[in-house]
């Protein structure tokens, strides 16, 4: 990955995940700037108004609008339907669906700092 100028979006309803998701990111020279949501229906307002980000990293499992709801508005919506997302889970069981409702990448929780860069890398490029 040679971008240094990533905009991510981190969603998760848990906010030390966030934190330490915003953590690791910012260590990385390819992140700028991390935003965060709580859930998918909060994400999908951020995307609605900031035009410059480049990835999401998605939990499943939150409350109001869960990950895979979320990704279906975002497959749905063509301005957005490009946009790689990364969704990070404690449920192996909803990698198929995750994947069948259009993410481009899983990781399972706990997330290795190694782990996301390199998946960063597989689906941003």
């Amino acid at each position: 990955m040679k971008r240094t100028d990533l905009v991510v979006l981190a969603v998760d309803d848990d906010m030390i995940n966030l934190k330490l998701l915003k953590l690791m990111l910012m260590k990385s020279e390819h992140v700028k700037e991390v935003l965060e949501a709580k859930n998918g229906s909060d994400a999908i307002g951020v995307l609605k108004s900031r035009d410059d980000i480049d990835l999401i990293l998605l939990d499943i499992i939150m409350p109001v609008m869960n990950g895979i709801e979320m990704l279906k508005v975002v497959r749905a919506d063509e301005s957005l339907r490009q946009l790689p997302i990364i969704v990070l889970t404690t449920d192996e069981t909803k990698k198929a669906e995750a994947l069948e409702s259009g993410a481009n990448g899983f990781l399972m929780k706990p997330i290795r700092n190694n782990d996301l860069l390199k998946k960063m890398a597989m689906v941003i490029l």
